[in-house]
C-alpha cells in the first residue's frame, strides 16, 4: 500500500519570459568532495563564507538520489536524472561491458568500452561541455579525481587547440598533461612517502590540479567555462569521519584552493564579470555501524555473491555495494524471486528505503526516485540512518554495506538527511547579493542555470533540472509551483508492519528528494 500526503503552494511570483542573451559570461564551478553545508563557516571556509555573503547561499541543496559521487558527477555535468543519464551508481553491473562482475562507473577503460558497446551514448545524455563544444565554445575540465573525465570524455587528437581535460593527472591531449609536469612536477601519488613516512593525502593532489588550471590550462585565457573537481573533503571524511580534524582540514584545503581561483580571476580583470559557482556532489555521514549484506543474504538462503563468473543466471543475486545503497541484479529479472527478497530486506535492522523495477509491496518503484535508467538493478536498498551524532559532534548516522569501512568512518549514498544535504553558493554578475535561498535546489539545476547565463537559454529549458530563477537577476523563467509530499509505503512481514517513506519537494515539477527511511513499526497491542 502506498500513500501520499501533499501540500501544495502556488507561487504569485511572476517573471518576465525569456528574451534576448545578455552578454557573454564566465562561469567557473568548483566541486569539494563530500562537503555538507553545515560546515561552512566563517572561520573553517572563509572564502566559501565570504562568498555567501556577497552572493547566494543555497539552503536547500540536494545530490540526486543515490548520493554518491559517480552519480551526481553526472547530474552536475549533463543536468539529467539517474535515469536519463543512465548512471546510477559508482558501481554498477553492465553486462555489455563486463558480463561477469560489476565495473566502477569512472575508470577510464570502462567508459571506453561503455562508448564503444553503446555507439558513442555510454552517458544517454549530452553534457555541458559537449553542448558548449558543439556550438564553438571552448572549455576547461581540471579534476584530481576521474570523475572529471565524465564531463569531457570525448578523444582528442594531439593538435587540439581548445578545450583540454585533466583526470587524476592524466590529460587530453596528452600533451597538455607534459604541459603541466613540465611546468609544476608531476601528479603527486596516493600512500606513504618512503622518504619520510609520512601519508600523502590528496590534499596535494588538490593543490596541484588548482596550479595545473590556474597556471597551464588558464594560461592563454579563461573560457567562458571552467570546472575544477576538488578531492577533498571527501577523502578525510571517510577516512576520519565528518567533523574531525583531518576533515576540517581537508575543508580548509578547498577553501584555500577557492580563495586561489578568486585571485586569479582577480588578477585577471575578470572576476567582475564571471560567475563563480561552488558546489558538492553529495552529504556526508558517520557509520554508526558497519555491515556485509551478501552474507546477510546468503544466510537467509539466497544464492547471491559480488561477481558472477560465467555471467548471471535464473535463481542467482548479484549485489553491488554503494555504501549506503546496495544494488541487487536478480537474474533473469525473476520478479517472484525479487519479493522474496524485498520481504526478506523488510524485516533486515540495517533496511531504510526499498526501491524496486516491477512493483513491490512495501517498496517503491524506481520512478519515484528518478532511478529507472534501462540498466537498472532489480531492487535498491537505502540503508537506515539515524539524526544522532558522531563522537565529533556531527549529526547523521548510517548502516554502510563496506568491507573496508567501520564504524565511526564517514560514508554516503544513502537517503539520510545528511547524505542528501548538500553545498551550493554562488556570487557574480548573474547572481542576487546577500541572499539566503531556502527554495529546493539540486546538482540538476546547475547545467540548466549555467546555460541560461551563457545565452543558451532554450537548451537551458531541456533539461530535467530548473533554472535557478529566484536567484537570479533580471529575466528568469517563472516560478509557478512548490509542492511537499510525503511518499509511504507499508507491508505487514513475519517481523511486524513495515513502514517506509520518502520526503519530496518539487518546485516546476522538478523533485528533490529531501530524505527517506524506514522501520518495523512497534506492535502497539504488545
Amino acid at each position: 500500500m502506498r500513500t501520499y500526503f501533499r501540500f501544495v503552494l502556488f507561487l504569485t511570483l511572476s517573471v518576465a519570459t525569456a528574451s534576448a542573451a545578455n552578454p557573454p559570461r564566465r562561469v567557473v564551478v568548483l566541486v569539494w568532495d563530500g562537503m555538507r553545508r553545515d560546515f561552512i563557516s566563517e572561520e573553517t571556509t572563509p572564502n566559501l563564507w565570504a562568498m555567501a555573503q556577497r552572493g547566494v547561499f543555497f539552503a536547500s541543496h540536494h545530490p540526486v538520489y543515490p548520493s554518491s559521487t559517480e552519480v551526481n558527477g553526472v547530474a552536475i555535468a549533463t543536468g539529467a536524472y539517474p535515469a536519463r543519464s543512465g548512471v546510477i551508481g559508482n558501481t554498477e553491473f553492465r553486462p555489455k561491458i563486463d558480463p561477469q562482475a560489476s565495473v566502477a562507473i569512472e575508470k577510464p577503460e570502462v567508459v571506453r568500452r561503455g562508448d564503444l558497446v553503446s555507439q558513442g551514448h555510454y552517458l544517454a545524455v549530452e553534457t555541458l561541455a559537449e553542448l558548449l563544444h558543439a556550438k564553438g565554445v571552448p572549455t576547461v575540465i581540471a579534476g584530481s579525481k576521474q570523475v572529471a573525465l565524465l564531463h569531457d570524455r570525448r578523444l582528442r587528437s594531439e593538435d587540439a587547440a581548445s578545450s583540454p581535460v585533466l583526470f587524476e593527472g592524466a590529460a587530453m591531449p596528452a600533451r597538455v598533461g607534459k604541459a603541466v609536469t613540465a611546468a609544476i612536477g608531476g601528479f603527486p601519488p596516493i600512500g606513504v612517502d618512503p622518504a619520510n613516512g609520512k601519508l600523502i593525502e590528496k590534499r596535494a593532489r588538490d593543490q596541484w590540479t588548482t596550479r595545473a588550471l590556474l597556471e597551464v590550462l588558464w594560461k592563454d585565457g579563461v573560457p567562458p567555462y571552467s570546472l575544477l573537481w576538488l578531492a577533498e573533503p571527501d577523502y578525510s571524511q571517510h577516512a576520519t569521519g565528518p567533523g574531525s580534524a583531518t576533515s576540517l582540514a581537508g575543508i580548509k584545503s578547498s577553501d584555500t584552493h577557492l580563495g586561489e581561483v578568486l585571485a586569479e580571476l582577480r588578477r585577471r580583470n575578470l572576476l567582475a564579470g564571471t560567475d563563480v559557482m561552488v558546489v558538492s556532489d553529495h552529504g556526508f555521514s558517520t557509520i554508526s555501524k558497519a555491515t556485509d549484506i551478501a552474507t546477510d543474504l546468503s544466510l537467509a538462503g539466497f544464492d547471491v555473491a559480488r561477481a558472477m563468473p560465467g555471467g548471471l543466471q535464473k535463481g542467482r543475486v548479484l549485489i553491488q555495494s554503494n555504501s549506503g545503497t546496495v544494488l541487487l541484479y536478480v537474474g533473469g529479472h525473476d520478479p517472484e524471486l525479487t519479493g522474496k527478497i524485498a520481504l526478506w530486506a523488510q524485516t533486515q535492522p540495517w533496511a531504510g528505503v526499498i526501491f524496486s523495477r516491477v512493483p513491490v509491496e512495501g517498496a517503491f518503484t524506481f520512478d519515484e526516485a528518478h532511478i529507472d535508467s534501462p540498466d537498472a538493478p532489480d531492487l535498491a536498498i537505502s540503508l537506515r540512518w539515524t539524526a544522532g551524532k558522531s563522537s565529533t559532534g556531527a549529526p547523521g548516522l548510517i548502516f554502510s554495506d563496506s568491507s573496508d569501512r567501520v564504524a565511526g568512518q564517514g560514508n554516503h549514498t544513502s537517503l539520510s538527511a545528511t547524505d542528501m544535504a548538500n553545498t551550493l553558493v554562488a556570487a557574480g554578475p548573474d547572481f542576487r547579493v546577500g541572499v539566503r535561498d531556502t527554495m529546493a535546489s539540486a546538482n540538476t539545476d546547475l547545467v540548466p542555470t549555467v546555460l541560461w547565463i551563457l545565452g543558451y537559454r532554450d537548451e537551458a529549458q531541456k533539461r530535467d533540472g530548473r533554472v535557478l530563477s529566484e536567484a537570479l537577476v533580471g529575466v528568469a523563467p517563472p516560478l509557478r509551483s512548490i509542492e511537499f509530499k510525503r511518499l509511504t509505503a507499508q507491508r505487514q512481514t513475519p517481523a511486524g508492519l513495515w513502514l517506509q517513506y520518502l520526503q519530496v519537494t518539487e518546485v516546476n515539477g522538478v523533485r528533490y528528494l529531501d530524505e527517506g527511511n524506514g522501520a518495523i513499526e512497534p506492535d502497539a497491542t504488545k
